[in-house]
């Protein structure tokens, strides 16, 4: 496929290498998301023959991903929320490897990945607001994709804005590519920080 997008102007060694780390940063944080989701959907099936099922991440009445799962939150849609996450991060994997073997999409694939990621991350805010204020209980492994979610929001909105996929002056592009790592590291600190106040009781005993 070709490109569409008009890049800024930039060595091409160096975008190469930007690319290049782009493509392995989807790469890892997609494997370990499917990772997550998988085990999330294994728990879920064991908790459908067996009730009384203790899952694996099942530590203390705020740490219980078996609390979670029997909330209506996961299962926003009538199914169980990882099969979403089966799905989606195997095609975030995909792109990644695809990115590494030399693949070129054109701008409407990219505009196409960027929605899903945002619509990912968005979900994980919901469910993160649901799991500190309304179930009361946190899943380990939906920690995990909250964390791999966040860098892959952030870097590949970077890189479509220094790509031109999503249209932006020079001043944003250089200021996003040159800042990317501090807003990931922000919303990183920023959700870390909120499991702690809410649950501070139960870090702090």
């Amino acid at each position: 496929m070709t490109v569409t997008e008009h890049s800024p102007s930039t060595s091409g060694q160096g975008m190469e290498q930007r690319d290049r780390a782009f493509a392995w940063l989807v790469v890892v944080t997609g494997v370990v998301s499917w990772l997550a989701s998988a085990i999330l959907v294994l728990e879920r099936l064991a908790l459908y023959r067996d009730a009384g099922h203790t899952t694996s991440c099942d530590i203390n009445p705020w740490v219980s991903c078996g609390t979670v799962m029997k909330s209506w939150q996961a299962s926003l849609f009538g199914f169980p929320n990882p099969l979403i996450g089966i799905v989606g991060f195997g095609i975030v994997v995909t792109v990644g490897m695809a990115l590494l073997a030399g693949a070129r999409f054109a701008r409407w694939y990219w505009i196409g990945f960027q929605a899903g990621i945002t619509l990912a991350f968005a979900f994980c805010v919901w469910l993160w607001s649901q799991a500190l204020y309304q179930i009361g209980a946190l899943c380990i492994y939906c920690m995990v994709v909250w964390a791999m979610v966040i860098p892959l929001f952030v870097y590949t909105t970077v890189r479509n804005l220094r790509a031109g996929v999503i249209p932006a002056g020079p001043r944003v592009r250089a200021f996003a590519a040159e800042w990317a790592w501090v807003a990931a590291a922000l919303l990183l600190v920023l959700a870390a920080g909120s499991v702690f106040l809410r649950f501070m009781n139960a870090f702090l005993g």
